[in-house]
């Protein structure tokens, strides 16, 4: 748009430039002094014939030429009344314009004003044209302003002034000065085109104001609803807006529908499904894309879809993925994602192999041995568990160690034992090494509880039998009769009973 501001230049120009036909200034003709109108607005005899002179150049598209005949005349003829003057440095300025020097123009235009030969409305003419160059040239804001001001004090509000404004204020990045003058351009407009559309979508964007760009942009999908660019501007308005819900169902209607080819724009559905707690499904749509070759199968992208998978519970399905991903990335990240994979189904020795190509480039050693362990101890879950009964700890303060011996070849204990020796290869100056600390005491102590379970068990059997000893006793005593126990298994505790209390007693 900016482009044909110098023909609306030339044009103005030009109708500046048919006043001087009024006092004889036609080109190429001969200035006649006689038929001057008005007392003062009239040109010398010289001063005439060199302006004649530079309109037959410009007549002959010569406006370097023009423009040395009109200077020379400034320079050399100080006799020049204020109207002579003006006219000269209108015509300078139109030349100067016509070889492309702005600056020089505007100057020349701003000299015909200052020089005080214009009518009223000749002055608020090249007012508008000096604006326009000022646009031209880049200085919008300036340009914009002084076009404003003309408007606001003689009320000319042109339609072509109105473009003007609207672009030079979106070129100076003036959103909100720009947009009155915008809606108006926008509102006469007939037929709307979608440029008008767009610089109104565009505005209310960049200003924040979200209600109008939303009537806007619902028009625009009324008349273009096969502009996927428009949908994908709705969705991102709602979720903008706090819709998170409602951009995800415009989203995937898109996507369903077809409209959605690229591979931003359908991983943008996946993170949807994702972000909406349906893992399983962004999973399947990624895996689909990355199949058909819209999406590809890069290391990132792989990793992606084992994140879903993970998150979807489904480590089966994510191990070959990270597998293929770590492959190709040959990260430590991915090795680590691995190694926590692996762990997950309960495979640590290829957690263990993973976290330790994870460590060799560059992983957290410290997080890694921790995984490792707590793999190895969760395995214990599996373990046929230890039972008091399978060792002998009736006699245990005499064979102890035998006992602990036996209790240390269980296959729960020999697993424990791997988890320990895991934990203990957490690096000291890791953080997680105060946790791997309380783990090992953790374990190690586990095996303690269960003797001392073992033995408080015993313990509590023994003292039941020996009260119900005891008071079988108490009523032999008061009966006379015969020793009766009711709980025969307690009778293998009566000799230990008797060596205890009863001799002991009868000695006395």
């Amino acid at each position: 748009m900016l482009s044909a501001l110098k023909l609306k230049t030339t044009s103005l120009l030009g109708a500046s430039l048919m006043a001087f036909a009024a006092v004889g200034v036609i080109a190429p003709a001969t200035i006649d002094v006689a038929h001057a109108q008005d007392e003062g607005r009239q040109f010398s005899a010289d001063a005439g014939e060199k302006v004649n002179e530079a309109l037959t150049m410009m007549n002959a598209n010569n406006p370097q030429g023009a423009i040395n005949v009109l200077q020379n005349l400034i320079n050399t003829n100080q006799d020049l009344n204020p109207y002579e003057r003006s006219t000269i440095y209108q015509m300078l300025g139109q030349n100067y314009n016509d070889v492309d020097n702005t600056s020089q123009a505007l100057s020349a235009f701003q000299n015909a004003i200052n020089s005080g030969g214009l009518l009223p409305n000749e002055v608020g003419n090249i007012e508008v044209v000096i604006a326009q160059l000022m646009i031209v040239n880049g200085q919008y804001r300036e340009g914009a302003t002084k076009l404003e001001n003309f408007i606001s004090r003689t009320g000319q509000e042109k339609p072509n002034y109105v473009d003007l404004l609207v672009q030079a204020w979106v070129e100076a990045e003036d959103y909100r000065r720009a947009l009155p003058w915008a809606e108006k351009w926008f509102n006469r407009a007939s037929p709307k085109e979608r440029r008008h559309f767009d610089l109104m979508n565009f505005l209310y964007n960049n200003l924040g104001m979200q209600g109008k760009q939303a009537d806007i942009v619902k028009e625009m999908i009324q008349k273009w609803p096969e502009d996927n660019s428009l949908w994908n501007n709705w969705a991102s308005m709602l979720a903008n807006g706090g819709r998170e819900q409602d951009a995800f169902e415009v989203n995937k209607m898109l996507y369903l529908g077809g409209a959605l080819t690229t591979e931003p724009e359908i991983k943008k559905v996946i993170q949807y499904y994702s972000f909406y707690e349906m893992p399983y499904q962004a999973a399947q749509i990624l895996e689909r894309e990355m199949a058909n070759g819209r999406v590809q199968r890069t290391p990132q992208n792989l990793e992606e879809l084992s994140t879903y998978y993970r998150t979807a519970r489904e480590y089966k399905k994510a191990i070959p993925i990270l597998e293929q991903a770590a492959q190709q990335g040959n990260s430590a990240k991915l090795y680590a994602a691995l190694g926590e994979a692996y762990y997950n189904e309960g495979q640590c020795q290829q957690s263990e192999s993973a976290f330790a190509k994870a460590i060799d480039r560059g992983y957290d050693a410290g997080k890694s041995w921790m995984q490792v362990a707590n793999c190895r101890y969760d395995s214990t879950q599996n373990a046929p568990r230890l039972e008091c009964s399978d060792y002998d700890f009736e006699n245990y303060e005499t064979k102890k160690s035998a006992v602990k011996s036996a209790i240390s070849q269980a296959p729960i204990s020999k697993i424990r034992a791997e988890a320990v020796e895991a934990f203990n290869k957490v690096p000291a100056g890791s953080r997680e090494s105060r946790n791997a600390k309380k783990w090992i005491s953790f374990v190690s102590n586990e095996e303690e509880a269960f003797v001392n379970r073992c033995l408080f068990e015993i313990n509590v059997e023994r003292e039941l039998c020996y009260s119900k000893i005891k008071l079988a006793y108490d009523n032999q005593a008061f009966t006379g009769g015969d020793l009766i126990i009711d709980d025969p298994a307690c009778l293998e505790y009566k000799a230990d009973y008797d060596a205890k209390y009863v001799t002991v007693t009868t000695n006395q």
